[in-house]
């Protein structure tokens, strides 16, 4: 379950998530700005902030300085705060809270415009080398995939927060998809204890629409068919899929739009137990 790479549709498809944010944010008010969203301690302000941080530590920046009239956030301390890569998100985070919504815009804006001029400058070469990423060392187009999954994401928690329906499938989707699936065998054997031999069939409505069969053997891995019938079956839309694996809602809140059919107790374990990003 890989894709091609591509540098230049790849690069097109990123700049795109970040205008999608945009258009999600920019007629917000100060309220609508600090709208809670699903993730722990963090509002549809938190978000953006954390996505400039992030594009503006590839840039080489660094977080604000600390404004010493407010209180000092120890964020190692914070329950949801549980590595590095935590560590460094929640200071950018905390450090731009004190801007306004209009003020964190305009930053977005100049961060994303400067990530646009540097990708546009990257050659293939540089695509391919490996690089430092939250995942472990990875080619650099890579890394944009994830930084594209993450982009993605953080649009449908803007989205899902604010109560608004956006797109969830298209190109932009299908991509981040293929990213977010790599992590999908591994959560089932090791957090949803599939045995060796299980087949596990997930059949996808919704937006992204397909079917993903997981045979465990050894590990835990995907095949185009199985050679006997799956162990279960489960059917949800891509949407609460998507939103389970990321730890945005739990399945006891939409058990009535799962549908598990076979060992109903390793279905309802693994549905119980996709979590598994960041």
């Amino acid at each position: 379950m890989t894709e091609t790479l591509d540098r230049t549709a790849q690069i097109s498809l990123l700049s795109q998530q970040w205008d999608a944010i945009e258009a999600l944010v920019a007629p917000l008010d100060e309220d609508g700005w600090r709208t809670p969203s699903a993730l722990p301690g963090w509002s549809v302000f938190d978000i953006v902030a954390h996505v400039i941080g992030t594009e503006s530590w590839l840039l080489g920046d660094r977080p604000p300085a600390h404004d010493p009239t407010r209180v000092k956030t120890d964020v190692r301390t914070l329950p949801y705060v549980r590595n590095e890569t935590a560590v460094l998100n929640e200071i950018w985070v905390d450090r731009l809270r004190p801007l306004s919504g209009a003020r964190l815009l305009e930053f977005y804006r100049d961060v994303i415009d400067r990530r646009r001029s540097a990708l546009a400058a990257i050659g293939d070469a540089e695509w391919a080398k490996e690089t430092v990423s939250p995942i472990g060392q990875i080619s650099y187009g890579r890394f944009m995939r994830v930084r594209l999954f993450d982009c993605w994401t953080h649009e449908l928690d803007i989205a899902d927060a604010l109560g608004m329906p956006v797109e969830e499938g298209g190109p932009r989707g299908e991509l981040a998809f293929a990213e977010f699936v790599l992590g999908i065998p591994r959560v089932v054997a090791k957090k949803g204890e599939a045995p060796d031999g299980a087949r596990i069939a997930f059949t996808l409505t919704g937006p992204l629409a397909r079917t993903l069969r997981i045979q465990v053997a050894g590990r835990a891995k995907y095949v185009d068919e199985f050679d006997q019938p799956a162990t279960v079956e489960i059917r949800m839309d891509s949407r609460l899929f998507v939103r389970l694996g990321c730890g945005r809602t739990k399945a006891e809140e939409h058990l009535d739009e799962i549908t598990i059919e076979g060992d109903a107790e390793l279905g309802h374990r693994i549905v119980r137990h996709l979590a598994f990003t960041l």
